[in-house]
């Protein structure tokens, strides 16, 4: 069974699900200063990366916790397709200031079908069907991931109370249920495009996303073939 000390010093926490921490090095990034610890879900493998500000939150404040789904797409070729890249840079700029740490989730490429299907959806997409009735023409579950490793590691970070940097209140759910409480959801809509606003109005109206979709941002150059989809937060 696995244990780690926590962040604030206190006992070491009980693992429910097994996971490994590394050590913690300094990561300093366009964003600012972070450090940072790589973590090992034990029971299937998967590495994920905690990146944490080194400031302390505000007297009386809840960290700041985003937990974000590896997206190739959008957090490395910026894809237009999806919000996850702008989604990522606003978290980190928000940690940086208030103290707390972001969850970087590997294996979790379209709400975790993996990225060969996600282009698969794409396709499908693109044939006029959103990405709820992609995936259910693929056969696939409309969202695979599980966060039980993720509760886990921020258990094992003393992070037992968090301010949740999500629109998605499934992961509010979700925590909950595997022990860590969220005492706030923090938005982080980012402005939208004519390729991605298709999608989100799906997220909005189908996964009951807290979503505005107030004006849409000029997109500069855009696919052909109008409005496409995008990951899920």
């Amino acid at each position: 069974m696995t244990t780690a000390t926590t962040h604030d010093g206190g006992t070491p926490a009980r693992a429910t699900h097994p996971v490994s921490g590394g050590p913690i090095v300094q990561l300093p990034t366009a964003f600012g200063e972070f450090v940072a610890q790589a973590w090992i879900d034990l029971a299937t493998g998967a590495e994920h990366l905690a990146v944490s500000s080194p400031k302390a939150p505000r007297a009386g404040k809840a960290p700041l916790v985003r937990l974000h789904s590896e997206c190739l797409t959008g957090d490395v070729f910026g894809s237009y397709r999806c919000d996850c890249g702008e989604q990522l840079a606003y978290a980190l700029e928000l940690i940086r200031e208030e103290g707390g740490t972001l969850l970087y989730l590997r294996g979790q490429e379209g709400r975790g079908i993996g990225l060969a299907n996600k282009i698969k959806a794409y396709a499908l997409q693109e044939a006029g069907f959103d990405t709820v009735e992609a995936n259910e023409q693929l056969g696939l579950p409309v969202d695979a991931r599980c966060y039980k490793a993720a509760a886990q590691i921020l258990a094992e970070m003393g992070l037992h109370e968090i301010r949740l940097l999500s629109n998605n209140p499934d992961k509010q759910n979700r925590l909950a249920a595997a022990g860590v409480k969220v005492v706030e959801m923090v938005p982080t809509e980012v402005p939208s495009r004519e390729e991605n606003l298709r999608y989100l109005q799906t997220k909005k109206d189908r996964m009951d996303h807290r979503l505005t979709l107030g004006d849409t941002e000029p997109a500069g150059t855009h696919a052909a073939g109008g409005t496409f989809d995008l990951e899920q937060d």
